[in-house]
């Protein structure tokens, strides 16, 4: 690219060579050479370069004049070169001159005009030009530029740079900001006084960060400024994250008609995307405004615009509503008192030296300079006593102060390169006849001074100034509408919300999001390719949010708080002794303790009484204690879980049913061991003696003993907690049970022997059913033993059926506390009641009877036995016969005597 630049330039210089070796041929009438340029003569000329006039339209390189942005900064250099002339401190001795065109805000016309600068750089041929009396013509010798202040554009500063860096001059911009011109290897000879907008793009995304706008648009003039400006700004917001580009668009170099309502149009098709960061030009920028109020979407938009936009008053005339509120920045700077004197003071008589001076005049004043001036159709003539300020307004232009910071520079570098090179000697020295740009260019990048707002002027290594930026709000109040600093950026932003105001005088910040944020416990689920787009999608379940992003389990003992942004102990309960489900086992079991003791106390009160003998003491008394823990065993399964009551739980859970159906077993097995040996023999069986009996129930409970002392070995008691039982679907009512390490497997084991027990004492009571009433109390432990299954057989679904309820903990414990009570009560209903009642309410039933022999008793036992089975067999006759003549050979022949069971306990 570079090589087409010098192919290119070369062929321009070629032409200018040609043009002017026509100009000084002699033949040639005369032309005013400096009729569209400013001279200054000097020891050292400067360039300059200027958009003294705007970009001509159908063709014409140029338009209309450039009142401040042209005028202004010219003024502004010339201004500069008088006070550093008068500056006896610096460069003294050296007078400073002047070449300053107009660029006619074009980057090609301004390619052309700078050539100007590199005329007495390029050598000519003159062999073949003769003058018309044969005589070698003579040359007037151009003025050697060595440096040059511009251009304004960054289009035009890139164009003109690469044709100064062929020739070695050094350029400083006062206006320039496209990132590009930073580039050190394509742009070394240029610098410039203002920050790139690479400073600049990075304020822009400071502002659109603070002010929460995520999704914004992006809108460029076509050309360098624009393109480079919001590529920069693309790249950085790229870089660091947090804020999308919905929309980039360009703005046409020559737009067509309609164009600007097209962008309108297009940049609502992101109607979330408000914000819209804007380099482009100044009358881009009002053509845009005037397309957003023609579309009616004033107050829609929120503009952050560039320092082409800053606070200039051109671009929002007669929109001012469709612009409020809108954003700009702008380098730091300041009025410069000085150069409104000065300038306030320019008149046509004092000003000669600005040709362009007059055409300002007559715009400035809407007056007409006699036959030849600029405004043919102006009624008004210009008196030339008219003044600056007084009789039209006078504001000072932005750049001004960059303008004279960029004359100061390159004087300060001559001075130093004064110092080193001629030391001390009056004037130019020898050595300085010949500047060599390179050489002048290291003392430019190695100045340092403040500038005329008294701020630091200096240049990186690339030759940029450093960022510093006032920041400007758009505002109308009641009186007038005002660019308002809001703020400014200098490495940082340093803004004041409080002193912003939106459309309507409305304080609440606007937005310009893709995506509302999420609410606590929602995770952002990001559009594929757009990263500040996204969808909420709630936290569900027992998880938590954990990041801006995701969504984490909660632990298994935690749950999710109330917002969903952590997790939380999941609360813990136990069965409390005023719920309803350990109200009733609880009674029921208070009253079966009462009914228990008031039988124990009985039975001690009247143990010597023949019921109370019948009933077999030492066995009753053992069951009685069965009966007791099944009670009692209702208050550790109640009460609230440790060590204590755990081991409490383990050890009476299957004693209490142990104690109880380990004494039936034994005496139903007595019976029927003892009906049996009677119908083979009238010899007694062995172990039917109370002695026997009580060593027989306590092996059978020796069993369960060894089994509990078993488990405590394996698996000490302790308490877990058990998060699993009442983990309900929603967190809010989930709950830890506290509970005893007891699990279903273990349950059955330790109530399976006592079942067992259960379930053989009732084969018994079913074979000794047929045993007499009148002997022994076999059908009353037979009614206890089919009870008791029926009991448990309904207790089995009901426990594990509700495992997987939420109500399992509470169900589970109230099922079991009242089988065991129940089963308690049904022994101590059948078995002992009926022997109380008798005690205390019928005495006279308490008495002795005669004593018949073991012999006699199995013998009638018999007997009846037999003659059950022949009633079912035989005719009633028959039967009455047989029984006569059974009882005839059985019985003595003696007096027939009666008597009861209790007087033989079996």
């Amino acid at each position: 690219m570079l090589s087409a630049f010098v192919w290119y330039g070369c062929l321009l210089l070629t032409g200018v060579t040609r043009s002017i070796s026509q100009r000084t041929d002699p033949l040639t009438p005369p032309a005013p050479e400096y009729a569209h340029s400013i001279r200054l003569d000097g020891d050292i000329i400067l360039g300059g370069l200027f958009p003294v006039h705007a970009r001509g339209e159908r063709g014409a390189p140029c338009g209309e004049l450039k009142k401040e942005k042209g005028i202004h900064r010219l003024e502004a250099m010339l201004f500069a070169i008088d006070l550093i002339n008068k500056d006896p401190d610096l460069l003294p001795n050296v007078t400073l001159g002047a070449r300053i065109l107009d660029t006619c805000s074009r980057d090609t016309y301004a390619l052309e005009q700078s050539l100007t600068f590199v005329q007495a750089l390029i050598e000519r041929d003159s062999t073949d030009v003769r003058c018309a009396s044969g005589e070698q013509p003579i040359f007037a010798k151009p003025d050697k530029i060595i440096g040059v202040i511009g251009a304004a554009a960054s289009s035009v500063s890139i164009m003109v740079a690469n044709i100064l860096r062929l020739f070695k001059i050094p350029q400083i911009s006062y206006a320039s900001t496209a990132p590009e011109l930073s580039d050190n290897t394509r742009y070394d000879f240029f610098s410039r006084v203002v920050p790139p907008d690479s400073y600049q793009a990075q304020a822009m995304l400071d502002i659109v960060t603070a002010m929460g706008w995520n999704y914004v648009s992006t809108l460029a003039s076509e050309g360098n400024y624009g393109e480079s400006g919001v590529e920069a700004f693309v790249q950085i917001s790229r870089e660091t994250g947090g804020v999308c580009i919905a929309q980039s668009l360009k703005i046409p170099r020559e737009p067509r008609p309609g164009e600007f309502d097209k962008i309108i149009l297009r940049l609502l098709e992101t109607p979330n995307a408000r914000a819209v960061v804007m380099f482009a030009n100044e009358d881009d920028i009002r053509r845009v405004l005037d397309a957003a109020k023609r579309n009616n979407q004033t107050g829609h938009f929120l503009w952050v615009g560039s320092d082409s936009w800053g606070s200039k008053i051109s671009p929002v005339v007669q929109q001012e509503s469709v612009a409020e509120g809108a954003i700009t920045i702008l380098p730091k700077r300041a009025s410069i008192e000085a150069f409104d004197r000065y300038f306030k003071s320019r008149s046509l008589s004092n000003n000669r030296r600005n040709v362009w001076f007059a055409e300002f005049w007559e715009e400035n004043f809407g007056c007409k300079l006699g036959m030849h001036g600029k405004r043919p159709g102006s009624p008004k003539k210009c008196t030339g006593l008219e003044k600056v300020g007084r009789d039209s307004t006078y504001e000072q232009e932005g750049k001004v102060q960059f303008v004279m910071d960029a004359v100061y520079a390159m004087a300060h570098a001559l001075h130093r390169m004064h110092r080193d090179l001629c030391s001390g000697y009056p004037g130019l020295c020898p050595r300085m006849s010949n500047i060599d740009g390179k050489e002048l260019l290291g003392y430019i990048r190695n100045v340092s001074f403040n500038g005329s707002a008294k701020t630091l002027v200096m240049f990186n290594e690339n030759g940029d100034a450093p960022g510093r930026y006032d920041i400007y709000q758009y505002q109308i109040t009641n009186k007038s509408t005002e660019y308002r600093i809001i703020g400014h950026w200098t490495d940082q932003l340093h803004l004041d919300m409080n002193a912003m105001q939106w459309a309507s005088g409305d304080d609440v910040m606007p937005t310009s999001v893709c995506s509302l944020p999420c609410q606590m416990g929602e995770r952002k689920k990001i559009v594929k390719g757009v990263p500040c787009c996204w969808h909420c999608e709630r936290c569900e379940g027992y998880h938590y949010q954990a990041s801006e992003f995701t969504c984490q389990l909660c632990p298994y003992e935690l749950r999710p708080d109330q917002n969903r942004t952590s997790c939380q102990p999941i609360p813990i309960i136990k069965l409390e002794w005023h719920s309803p489900w350990a109200v009733v086992p609880i009674f029921i079991a208070i009253l079966g303790i009462i009914a228990t003791t008031f039988v124990v106390v009985t039975f001690v009160r009247y143990n010597d009484t023949p019921i109370v003998r019948a009933s077999g003491r030492e066995m009753s008394y053992v069951l009685l204690t069965g009966i007791f823990l099944c009670y009692v065993i209702t208050f550790p399964m109640i009460g609230a879980p440790g060590v204590a009551v755990c081991s409490f739980r383990r050890i009476f859970l299957g004693l209490g049913m142990c104690f109880s159906y380990a004494a039936l077993l034994t005496k139903t097995n007595r019976i029927h061991r003892i009906f049996e040996q009677g119908k083979c023999s009238v010899a007694a069986p062995r172990f039917i003696s109370p002695a026997s009996q009580l060593v027989i129930t306590f092996s059978l409970i020796s069993v369960q003993l060894m089994g509990v002392f078993v488990w405590f070995v394996v698996d000490p008691p302790h308490t877990v907690v058990d998060y699993g039982e009442q983990r309900t679907q929603d967190p809010k009512n989930a709950r830890g049970v506290l509970k005893c390490d007891i699990s279903d497997l273990s349950l059955i084991c330790s109530l399976g022997y006592s079942i067992l027990l259960m379930v053989t004492c009732t084969v018994y009571a079913i074979k000794t059913r047929g045993v007499p009433e009148t002997f022994n109390e076999a059908k009353p432990i037979g009614f206890t033993m089919y009870t008791t299954c029926i009991i448990w057989l309904a207790f089995i679904p009901i426990f594990f059926g509700t495992a997987q309820s939420e109500e399992r903990m509470y169900i589970q414990t109230a099922t079991l506390t009242v089988s065991l009570s129940l089963s308690a009560s049904v022994s101590l209903g059948m078995l002992y009641m009926p022997k109380v009642y008798i005690i205390i309410l019928h005495p006279e039933q308490n008495v002795p009877k005669r004593k018949r022999s073991f012999k006699a008793i199995v013998t009638a036992a018999t007997m009846t036995n037999k003659l059950s089975q022949l009633a079912s067999e035989r005719p009633n006759g028959e039967v009455k016969t047989e029984l006569c003549e059974s009882v005839d050979n059985s019985a003595p022949s003696t007096k027939t005597t009666y008597v009861s069971y209790t007087n033989h306990a079996i």
